[in-house]
């Protein structure tokens, strides 16, 4: 009986299937797809740029630069940040709370902001601020280290989101410290990544933005959102950096290819924007930088100071500046640099500061040196004198600078031989190896842009060298196994944080400790040992007033390096540029793109 029922109804099945085909009424079609949502372009703002720099750790003398300076401000963390006038303020995005809570042992207590990380989401902890440290106790070449030098212990409470530092003694200028956070979990185990890891990228945002690319052969820094930044995002979804001659600059600007730009200020970058409608904003923004040339003090020829105040007096400063850097801003100090307040000329009236053959002949000669009245070339211990002269490849105005001083030297009957290394082996290495000058980096056809953003350093940490074309030249040198001591170099120093951090971190010669029993050797290898108590004092809660002015007079007759000027940079902006960004030269540690995340894209 079941086999029956189940047999007719297949068959009714069949035939209401067989009348509903043969109905006139027509099958209803199927619904149509859903049209997809175009999805709008990101917003985007492009920031034109003179180079890229060597690399952008921001505690590198070696990777100074404009971009370094801008991608330390929109991608590391600080717990404190400076506002327009230099003042140091709480980050409350990186913590909460920072104060000092013991006075013996001196004793600074941070309390991190619980959601602050890595793009990578590992915690911005107290790791990040150990490793920091550390390096900074112990790297060559690095910027306003004596305030680290003063840390014996940095202890971690609360999972890592509490941190004690305890000093050697108080340090009233605290605040300067921890600033530009690096990513401890991807660095610190990394051989060589302290460079390596930040020549060609920043491997972890702890900012609203994060390094997306890094593409040297193009010349373009790509920044996005940050979208795991756990505070208010950034109004653009993109921001890119990009690299512009001056003679390319104008055409960028008329055609909004670009919208916003950093030029190093002179009449070259002017003379390409004359002709630009509507007429762009231009701004100065002086580099926190003052460009000086470092004497070494160590060895060789310039270890006698009457040598080294000679060699100061055959130079013509105002000829170097007007030939490099006709814009800058002339330097007569040791410590604040010309745009800070309350900045003064700290110069005796003996100061090396001017053109004087005769009197550089006379100190010259006092020093055991003579001068061959046929040739006029200048003699020591029975063979001619010869300088080195090294500037870094990667820095052109530095290599400029260097030609310049070469030039005038020669002039004066000096042999000298100019040396281009690399920034780092430059600033952080006795001896560097003898390359001469070459034009600026050209990369490979076969150069491959970089990530630049949430990558693990590599295993050996290695810089990349783009590939080059040598420069004719007419002085060489043997290239020794160990290379060759520079005599002179072409370095910048620091300016814009505390004045007694700075002036003990760039004179200064710390001895060994137990932490550090061979601590790293100043670029020039400047130490008088007199000098240190003043320098000790300028770092801690006792320090006096005069001390400062008392160290510049110490510096004028030592001369570890003779101050040149202060670079200055252009802000160019397009009205709309000007409208959508309100860019200015902001705090001059972190400069013009300060404040970045707040900019919108300009309106067509």
């Amino acid at each position: 009986m079941r086999m029956r029922a189940s047999g007719c109804a297949a068959l009714v099945l069949a035939l209401v299937v067989a009348l509903a085909s043969c109905s006139d009424e027509p099958v209803a079609p199927p619904p149509p797809a859903p049209i997809p949502t175009p999805q709008p372009e990101p917003t985007r703002l492009v920031v034109g740029v003179d180079d890229l720099g060597a690399g952008f750790n921001p505690h590198l003398l070696a990777h100074q630069s404009p971009v370094t300076r801008a991608l330390a401000a929109l991608v590391l963390p600080s717990v404190f940040r400076p506002t327009a006038d230099g003042t140091m303020q709480l980050d409350p995005t990186i913590a909460t709370s920072a104060e000092v809570t013991a006075t013996e042992p001196f004793t600074v207590s941070y309390e991190l902001n619980l959601e602050a990380s890595w793009s990578t989401n590992a915690p911005i902890a107290a790791e990040d601020f150990v490793y920091l440290w550390e390096q900074m106790r112990s790297q060559p070449g690095v910027t306003d280290a004596a305030g680290y030098q003063l840390i014996t212990e940095v202890r971690s409470r609360a999972g890592g989101k509490a941190v004690d530092v305890v000093f050697s003694h108080p340090y009233p200028a605290w605040q300067h410290l921890f600033s530009d956070l690096l990513p401890a979990h991807i660095l610190k185990d990394a051989p060589g990544s302290w460079i390596g890891a930040l020549t060609d990228g920043v491997p972890a945002s702890g900012g609203p933005f994060r390094v997306t690319q890094i593409d040297r052969a193009r010349g373009e820094v790509q920044l996005a959102r940050n979208d795991l930044y756990w505070d208010t995002p950034t109004v653009l979804d993109e921001l890119v950096l990009r690299r512009f001659e001056p003679q390319e600059l104008g055409p960028a600007l008329a055609a909004n290819d670009v919208d916003v730009a950093l030029s190093e200020a002179g009449p070259d970058i002017r003379t390409a924007l004359g002709g630009v409608q509507p007429a762009p904003k231009l701004q100065p923004a002086p580099q926190p930088i003052v460009t000086q040339l470092g004497m070494r003090a160590d060895g060789g020829p310039l270890a006698d100071a009457r040598v080294r105040r000679g060699i100061a007096m055959l130079l013509d400063r105002e000829a170097i500046r007007a030939a490099v850097a006709p814009e800058s801003l002339p330097a007569d100090a040791f410590g604040l640099a010309p745009s800070q307040p309350g900045y003064a000329s700290t110069a005796p009236p003996d100061a090396p500061l001017r053109h004087d053959p005769a009197a550089a002949a006379q100190l010259l000669a006092s020093a055991g040196w003579s001068r061959d009245l046929t040739t006029g070339r200048w003699a020591v211990a029975g063979g001619p004198v010869s300088l080195v002269i090294g500037a870094a490849n990667q820095r052109p105005d530095d290599v400029e600078v260097a030609r310049v001083v070469a030039e005038q030297l020669d002039a004066a009957g000096i042999d000298v031989t100019l040396v281009a290394p690399s920034a780092v082996e430059l600033f952080g290495q006795a001896a560097v190896p003898a390359v001469p000058p070459s034009p600026s980096p050209t990369p490979s056809p076969t150069a491959q842009p970089s990530a630049g953003g949430d990558a693990t350093a590599a295993p050996d940490g290695a810089e990349a060298t783009p590939t080059t074309t040598p420069a004719p030249t007419t002085t060489a040198l043997p290239a020794p196994p160990g290379g060759v001591e520079v005599d002179l170099m072409v370095l910048p120093r620091t300016a814009g944080g505390d004045l007694g951090t700075e002036l003990a971190s760039d004179y200064g010669c710390p001895a060994p400790t137990s932490l550090v029993p061979d601590p790293p050797r100043p670029p020039t290898g400047f130490c008088f040992p007199a000098l240190r108590p003043a320098l000790d004092e300028l770092v801690s809660a006792e320090a006096r007033p005069e001390t400062p002015a008392a160290v510049e007079q110490v510096l004028w007759a030592q001369l570890p390096a003779l101050p040149l000027f202060q670079p200055v940079d252009l802000i160019v902006a397009t009205p709309a540029g000007d409208a959508a960004t309100g860019i200015g030269p902001g705090p001059l540690v972190s400069g013009p793109l300060t404040g970045a995340e707040t900019w919108r894209e300009p309106a067509e």
